[in-house]
């Protein structure tokens, strides 16, 4: 009976344990087959992306600003349904080798506020879709992507289309055969206006002082624009063979950096303008009828208001007078006194009103990000954000480019071509595209003075003195400029302007260089817009 009870348990327990088998293999095989056989199908066929080529950015004469280095990398497929790419491609057959690209950048922190640079994509870029080019797709995990300067502008053109290839691996991750390919397709290359050995010669220049300088041709195509302190890109290049841990050591550095080296003060700094402001103030007078090119003025040296004495720069440094003058000595003598009386007459509205009209209140539209407008300071608008009356005192400081007024070297530099050509008023561009200007209505006449009075500055009549023998070595050639020396805090270290066009004949190009708290603006900024300067026209006979 017990032998019989035994085998009865056996058979049953033979039955529980083949029925459980056979449900498992209706489960396996029926219900979830499909499930499997998709899992199978996938860790059967390896989706292997190629990496399209970025786009160059290209300097007017072809020289690569930003480029590409190409590298061969061996694909190895692992058990896990994955890859890994190898630099040892020693006795990889062709089909397992992909290029790969990594970007450089040829003038390194000599062009980084303009050409950018590239970072990983984060979680607030990761799916999201451009909408200047949405036929490119959201944006992927690990992707590069263009940040600050025309790679991020410009990012729609330079970004390529990855390709992909679909790969049979066996069991052991070998390739079986290709199934299908789609082939890269890379970015567009982008063609600037940058002058490549004169922006080296700028960033030459300004290296180690703190500040901005750019230089234009009169129809707003921007040769060179540097603003120091600057930032080298190619440290941001993810899998740079000559990249070290001290890389990421000088970029947490750059970033904590007092001095803002990622912060491009050519288009975003706001800083007293001082006497290269004046010009405006001499249009605001002469275009409101206050004064015309006979008017004169006798310098006392000093104007005294209830208290307060209001003094011209020669008066307080020599203890002279400059006598009577007229427009254009004083725009070459930069006499304080004079724009005061004249910025008096004309009033702080109509000094604001022209300021506006040459856009010195307003993003010029320079294609690079981060642009900050200007502030021309007006009585309704000290009333309104300090809650404070205006006074004469506010006139006499806003007339000489003091007080409240901000503007950014960009500004300056706009401007100051717009008067050198007959009121053309254009928007700066890196990329060579079409000329974008508009025309300010001011009388030729009223151009013509402020004009000639920017000469004299440059002559022995003037302020600039390290232009005075300019024409002597440059065949005869005189140009239009303009120095600055704007007061900021307490310290008595003023920032250092200096701002010409040049030939004064047939202006060409548009100079502004920027010495943040660097000293006089004749003594600092004018010998580097004197080098650069010498250096575009000695290039230029050269080429001829």
């Amino acid at each position: 009976m017990r032998q019989s009870w035994l085998s009865w348990f056996l058979r049953g327990t033979l039955l529980v344990g083949l029925f459980i088998l056979l449900s498992r293999i209706f489960e396996l095989g029926i219900i979830k087959g499909s499930y499997y056989r998709s899992l199978s199908e996938e860790n059967r066929i390896r989706h292997i992306p190629i990496p399209a080529a970025r786009g160059k950015i290209l300097a007017r004469g072809g020289e690569e600003m930003a480029g590409n280095i190409m590298t061969k990398k061996r694909i190895k497929f692992n058990d896990l349904g994955g890859y890994e790419l190898s630099e040892d491609i020693a006795g990889a057959s062709s089909e397992d080798v992909v290029s790969v690209y990594r970007r450089t950048y040829p003038l390194g922190a000599k062009f980084g506020h303009g050409s950018g640079y590239l970072k990983e994509a984060g979680p607030e870029d990761v799916g999201k879709i451009n909408p200047d080019c949405p036929e490119k797709g959201p944006v992927a995990t690990g992707s590069l992507i263009g940040k600050t300067g025309l790679e991020e502008v410009y990012e729609c053109s330079l970004q390529g289309t990855d390709g992909e290839e679909l790969v049979e691996v066996d069991t052991l991750g070998g390739r079986i055969r290709t199934l299908g390919r789609k082939e890269p397709v890379a970015g567009s290359d982008i063609k600037t206006n940058i002058d490549f050995s004169l922006q080296t010669e700028v960033a030459n220049q300004m290296e180690s002082k703190p500040g901005a300088a750019i230089v234009t041709s009169t129809s707003g195509q921007v040769l060179a624009i540097y603003s120091s302190p600057s930032f080298d890109p190619n440290l941001f290049i993810k899998g740079n063979p000559d990249k070290h841990e001290s890389d990421n050591r000088e970029i947490h550095n750059l970033l904590i950096d007092p001095g803002l080296p990622f912060f491009n003060r050519v288009i975003g700094g706001l800083f007293h303008p001082g006497s290269v402001f004046k010009p405006i103030t001499a249009v605001a007078a002469l275009e409101s009828g206050v004064i015309d090119k006979n008017y004169t003025f006798d310098d006392p040296g000093v104007i005294t208001v209830n208290e307060f004495s209001y003094t011209n720069w020669f008066f307080t440094g020599f203890g002279r007078k400059e006598g009577t003058i007229d427009l254009t000595r004083a725009i070459a003598r930069s006499t304080d006194t004079f724009f005061y009386k004249i910025g008096e007459m004309a009033g702080p509205e109509a000094i604001a009103r022209w300021a506006d009209k040459l856009g010195a209140d307003r993003e010029t539209g320079i294609d690079i990000p981060g642009e900050k407008a200007g502030l021309i300071p007006t009585p309704e608008w000290k009333k309104r954000v300090k809650k404070e009356a205006w006074f004469l005192g506010n006139t006499y400081h806003m007339a000489i480019g003091q007080g409240d007024v901000a503007l950014t070297p960009i500004e300056v530099n706009s401007y100051t071509s717009a008067l050198a050509s007959g009121g053309k008023l254009c928007v700066p561009k890196l990329l060579d595209s079409k000329e974008s200007c508009s025309i300010i209505d001011i009388k030729k006449e009223n151009l013509d003075l402020i004009a000639e009075g920017m000469r004299q500055a440059c002559t022995k009549e003037g302020t600039a003195y390290t232009f005075f023998d300019f024409s002597d070595k440059h065949s005869g050639m005189q140009v239009g400029c303009k120095t600055g020396t704007a007061e900021v805090g307490t310290d008595g270290t003023p920032h250092a302007w200096f701002t010409l066009f040049a030939p004064f004949d047939n202006p060409e190009i548009t100079a502004t260089v920027l010495v943040e708290r660097g000293g006089e603006g004749s003594k600092i900024a004018g010998p580097i817009a004197r080098s650069i300067m010498d250096f575009y026209f000695q290039a230029l006979s050269t080429s001829q």
